[in-house]
């Protein structure tokens, strides 16, 4: 196979790897039993319902949702594998949760439904509603609203620095950056068209420019630009702003990360240049072999029979 960019991209997991095709996804989890355990389903996206929501800037906004709902939902799953034992009641039935409790064989999707709203509030409210508050308390010393929102972008990106770095120093989180390497270092692999071995993938490197990563940190700079068309209203106002505009800043920021992914000139490598640094010093670890043939086996399963499906 000769070398090509490909739109399959992945999502490290716990002891486990999952990773998105154009027709399937795939979910390899490495028990604690040392074998591992693949899943494979039908992609069930929006894009594959209507060709509206493939079009520019609309596929962007599509692909946050999908990318939250697949990478929760994958990431509860390979949780499971490693949950401690769960309690039981008098007569030694696993307890259940109030979810199961109260919506049975639903549970599960409800659980997944409201990890999305959570994390997705979150990221809302950390990332995109807290500088703008931090920064109004330099109104009065910064006169200009491009000014105002500039400052608000960098303390935006001091906050996602800040935690980026802190949580890639836990211990558990060093083994899902591990795991996120491997995805990398597969995914260039398969690019080069090289078989899928574990000695070959070794060889190449564990950074790659259309990472989740890069794509987080040109959200921040996006958003600076977006958001100052907008001033400097009241406290209300920006909140509202801020919340309505996050997809449509998610839809231009895709769209920049496809021509990054296409191009190989100065200008684009300029453009994914920090989102790579990023990887390097936080979000991306040298994996060991087992960790590589977990990506491999999630990577393969995802993999098109007709070679031009997932062009990126």
């Amino acid at each position: 196979m000769k070398s090509k960019r490909t739109s399959i991209g992945g999502q490290a997991l716990i002891e486990g790897v999952m990773m998105k095709g154009p027709e399937n996804i795939a979910i390899a989890v490495r028990k604690p039993d040392n074998n591992i355990e693949l899943k494979i389903e039908k992609i069930k996206s929006l894009s594959k319902k209507n060709k509206f929501f493939t079009l520019p800037f609309i596929r962007g906004m599509v692909g946050l949702i999908d990318a939250l709902v697949i990478g929760t939902s994958a990431l509860l799953y390979s949780a499971e594998f490693f949950e401690e034992e769960i309690p039981k009641d008098k007569d030694g039935n696993p307890k259940k949760t109030i979810t199961q409790k109260l919506f049975k064989d639903k549970a599960q999707d409800v659980e997944m439904i409201l990890a999305v709203i959570i994390s997705l509030s979150l990221t809302i409210g950390i990332f995109m509603v807290l500088p703008s508050f931090l920064t109004n308390l330099l109104k009065e010393r910064i006169n200009s609203n491009f000014g105002l929102n500039l400052m608000e972008g960098v303390v935006r990106i001091t906050i996602f620095l800040i935690y980026i770095v802190w949580i890639a120093k836990l211990e558990d989180v060093k083994r899902v950056f591990q795991y996120h390497g491997a995805e990398h270092k597969s995914i260039h692999c398969y690019e080069s068209g090289m078989e899928l071995t574990v000695d070959n993938v070794k060889k190449f490197p564990t950074l790659h420019p259309r990472c989740g990563t890069s794509f987080l940190f040109m959200v921040m700079i996006v958003s600076i630009l977006v958001l100052s068309f907008f001033g400097w209203p009241n406290p209300l106002v920006r909140v509202i702003t801020r919340i309505s505009m996050f997809p449509v800043i998610a839809g231009i920021t895709y769209e920049i990360n496809r021509i990054i992914g296409r191009n190989e000139n100065k200008f684009c490598y300029a453009l994914s240049y920090p989102g790579l640094m990023i990887q390097k010093y936080a979000t991306v670890k040298e994996p060991d072999e087992s960790q590589i043939q977990v990506a491999i086996e999630s990577l393969k399963a995802v993999i098109p029979e007709n070679e031009e499906a997932d062009l990126w």
